[in-house]
């Protein structure tokens, strides 16, 4: 199985542990940069290789431009090896900004890209997801692994291969010029290597979980803050502060014990190195003492012996870099290899929409939540309704009548039976056909963080201003929406807090109306309002409500009453159904609930 995006393909192996091939999930993501990737490691290589010169021109300077026995000589021959050394140093800083730019804008570009990819995949996903996975954690997942990834990608990876390069160069030029000495090195790399290993799984594990931690404290401060005045009524801000506190001590701790073990690897790394860099000068001081090495010669290996362990300690930086970053991958490719149960088959079937209104038939539906396996929200449910029709869906809470509406949107699929629509069965759809043909107004309208004018053309960004306004005077929302300080262009706030409940429900109403749905789904859309509110966002349902069909769940028996037939579910069963004044007359469930309303 594989998730694809622009052309990639990312294995769902792609999550395997451990560090390096962690980080092989980012291969589909690289992939479609090869001649930059290709650019940028040519440049590196001759960074490196500039680099890797200037021992050499060291070693002439030493050895040539001292050694002339005539002053001016000396003069002349210094002036030429300094110019030499200077044209080596600005190759150097010209490949080194070169290669600096390359892969910084490879890590910005990369980074953007797994953002994109996990941020559209997650959309994608059904409600059953979300049962699992708190909405913090998929933003700390977006914001938090993703700047590791760029780190690695944009700087460590870079620095990485380069002193990989570098490291190599210098080993092989050691072991040209100085073969013993180089055995000797050799050995000691393999000491600071071995354990430099073993430091490296503890700091990964510890990496993980510690951004775990911080997931955890991301997840609390979404939920709290979405329910901020519940919070504050409820007199629980110092108990969520509290709670925050726990979750980010319990990161802090995680991050101390992860820092912990990455300073112990630095240490390690640095005390070897300069162990390495001492034997190497010592074994040199020896060897011109003992007149079998030139003072240039020395100069040049020591200085390859500083590029040597100055690259092994670089490497040790890199690896725990690495290690944070194939952590971070292993979660950001986990989300990426979550599978919606629900998607668009292979060859949808194309049907046009039906101007009148949609049919609608359940045959034998029985559904299961995935987080109730036990317990059936829906059982052998067979409901006709025809184009046009009004059906109101009302019954105690928990007998199924929002998981009707969330069938037909085809947010879960049935158990058993099947759906259709304008006899098409609903998976034989595309998702896009499906649920533009669908229009919901919720219980709890939503509103987004933008202005009046974009939040009713959510559901047809096409539509013209006049459209949007048509649409509004006919959800009797235009006199309030012209009220407001910039009419049409007035920011309403995150989630609608610059206005009161009717006047959200009627923006959700017009934005409904705006898309023009042959169904028309309205989800206790009257329940939460005052009086004065529910007669205008009645009046606006009922101009909605024309010419398609509608599917109306409410509490307030009152508001259905002028249904076209009343369906009633008791435990995920249909136990009665017709008219208001039928179902009276057969002194049911539907008879027992109107009269405790009517009562009331």
């Amino acid at each position: 199985m594989a998730w694809v995006h622009w052309g990639m393909s990312v294995p769902a192996s792609s999550s395997a542990k451990g560090a390096p091939r962690s980080l092989s999930g980012l291969l589909p993501f690289l992939r479609p940069y090869r001649g930059r990737i290709l650019l940028a490691g040519v440049f590196l290589v001759l960074a490196a290789v500039a680099t890797l010169i200037f021992p050499a021109a060291l070693r002439g300077l030493i050895d040539g431009g001292l050694s002339a026995p005539d002053k001016g000589e000396q003069l002349m021959a210094l002036r030429e090896h300094f110019l030499e050394l200077f044209g080596v140093a600005v190759a150097l800083g010209l490949f080194s900004a070169a290669r600096f730019y390359m892969v910084s804008w490879l890590g910005e570009r990369v980074t953007a890209d797994l953002r994109n990819a996990v941020y559209a995949h997650v959309l994608e996903q059904s409600p059953e997801f979300f049962e699992t996975t708190q909405t913090g954690e998929v933003l700390s997942r977006l914001t938090t692994d993703t700047t590791l990834v760029q780190t690695v990608v944009g700087s460590s990876l870079s620095m990485g291969l380069r002193n990989a390069v570098m490291g190599i160069g210098a080993l092989v030029m050691l072991v040209v010029t100085n073969p013993y000495l180089m055995l000797q090195v050799i050995l000691i790399i393999v000491l600071v290597v071995l354990p430099t290993m073993w430091f490296g799984r503890r700091v990964r594990r510890l990496s993980r979980a510690s951004q775990d931690r911080v997931a955890d404290s991301s997840a609390i401060a979404a939920e709290v803050l979405n329910a901020i005045p519940v919070v504050q009524s409820y007199t629980a801000v110092s108990r969520e502060t509290e709670r925050f506190d726990a979750s980010t001590s319990d990161a802090f701790r995680t991050a101390v014990r992860r820092t912990r073990a990455r300073a112990a690897l630095v240490a390690f790394i640095i005390i070897a190195n300069a162990a390495l860099l001492l034997w190497g000068l010592y074994q040199g001081t020896q060897a011109v003492i003992a007149g079998t090495m030139s003072a240039g010669h020395l100069g040049q290996t020591v200085v390859y012996v500083i590029i040597l362990a100055g690259a092994v300690a670089v490497l040790g930086e890199v690896y725990g870099d690495l290690l944070r970053a194939a952590g971070a991958t292993e979660r950001l490719m986990e989300l990426l290899d979550a599978r919606s149960p629900v998607s668009s088959p292979e060859q949808p079937v194309t049907a046009p929409a039906p101007s009148g209104g949609s049919a609608i038939a359940m045959e034998g539906v029985t559904f299961h939540y995935p987080s109730r396996p036990a317990t059936a929200a829906l059982k052998e449910i067979n409901l006709a309704v025809a184009p046009g029709e009004t059906v109101a869906l009302v019954g105690p809470s928990g007998a199924g009548k929002s998981t009707v509406f969330q069938l037909l949107l085809r947010f879960y699929d049935p158990a058993q039976g099947r759906i259709l629509l304008d006899g098409v069965p609903t998976n034989a759809l595309s998702l896009q056909d499906l649920r533009q043909r669908i229009g919901i107004v919720p219980q709890d309208a939503v509103i987004f963080s933008s202005s009046a004018m974009d939040n009713i053309r959510y559901g047809r960004p096409e539509a013209s201003d006049a459209e949007v306004i048509a649409a509004a005077g006919a959800a009797f929302a235009h006199d309030f929406i012209m009220a407001l300080p910039e009419a049409y262009d007035t920011f309403l706030g995150e989630r609608g807090v610059r206005l009161s409940g009717g006047q959200r429900q009627r923006i959700a109403i017009a934005r409904a109306m705006l898309k023009n749905p042959p169904l028309l789904l309205l989800d206790e859309a009257t329940s939460a309002l005052d009086a004065e509110s529910e007669r205008m966002v009645q009046a606006a349902l009922e101009s909605a409500m024309r010419d398609r069909t509608t599917l109306v769940i409410a509490h307030r028996l009152a508001t259905v009453q002028q249904a076209d037939r009343i369906v009633v579910l008791d435990h995920g069963r249909i136990v009665e159904q017709g008219t208001h004044d039928s179902l009276v007359a057969a002194n049911g469930v539907y008879a027992r609930l109107a009269a405790l309303q009517f009562m009331d």
